[in-house]
């Protein structure tokens, strides 16, 4: 079995309206999954379902993570399994640093393994984090901001990929993390997850343009359409689908 098993998933919002009509997608560790579209297509509501988001309800089918059907799971609880979700608009949250939050989940993730409490030694927390800023050319002084806190678009996506390099989850669903950066902030960003993905990471990448995937290159690229799969194929599609667009898949009446 894949590490990451979608059977039949169909998602709604609260009032009801279908928008995830029936995906079945697998994704085995180490392996890249672009996941491409138009706007309107449901693709981040896919994401979001993913990780739990409250607002959204699965009315039918599975979500296997390992075999374990995560769909009556928290959100928290998928995290410390090891499911990780990257937002498109990443939010602030005043009052919270970016070191002691990447600290509280880190140990939530230590705390879910070991079954008792097991703290990051804090020495060990600062070496890593500060590597990893660096290799992201993260600024030092954002480790004692508030989390995304006056943060410009680029800030909060490079912030978005620390937490993806400290958290080290089995498997990243990036929802259209190249929205709103320049070509420069697009490198580093692109090229960080790169470098994490291997034998112990996944990845999902959703995306409308196909400019990340020149640099988190791509196994599998899924088109997503009117709520579902209508095509599959390799790293060529996104080629394809930058020169001609989506016309030829997206259902008649279809959200563009």
């Amino acid at each position: 079995m894949a590490l990451l098993e979608i059977r039949n998933l169909h998602v709604a919002l609260e009032d009801g309206t279908q928008i995830v009509k029936g995906v079945d997608l697998s994704i085995d560790g180490g392996e890249v999954h672009a996941v491409m579209g138009p706007n309107g297509s449901g693709k981040s509501t896919l994401a979001y379902a993913l990780m739990g988001h409250p607002a959204y309800e699965v009315t039918e089918g599975e979500i296997l993570f390992d075999g374990e059907n995560l769909v009556e799971l928290e959100a928290d609880e998928r995290a410390q399994r090891g499911l990780f979700l990257a937002f498109q608009y990443p939010h602030a949250v005043p009052g919270v640093t970016v070191t002691n939050f990447l600290r509280s989940a880190i140990n939530s993730i230590r705390k879910a393994k070991a079954g008792q409490d097991d703290p990051i030694p804090i020495p060990e927390l600062r070496k890593e984090l500060l590597a990893r800023m660096e290799d992201l050319k993260v600024s030092r002084e954002l480790a004692q901001r508030y989390i995304n806190d006056g943060f410009s678009g680029g800030e909060r996506k490079k912030m978005e990929m620390l937490q993806l390099a400290m958290l080290k989850p089995r498997l990243a669903v990036l929802d259209e993390t190249d929205t709103g950066l320049d070509i420069v902030a697009l490198k580093v960003v692109g090229e960080g997850v790169e470098k994490l993905i291997g034998p112990e990471m996944g990845a999902l990448v959703i995306t409308h343009y196909p400019r990340i995937l020149g640099f988190v290159k791509p196994d599998f690229v899924h088109v997503f359409a009117d709520g579902r799969i209508v095509h599959e194929g390799g790293p060529e599609l996104a080629q394809e689908l930058e020169r001609e667009g989506y016309d030829k898949y997206v259902p008649a009446g279809a959200a563009a």
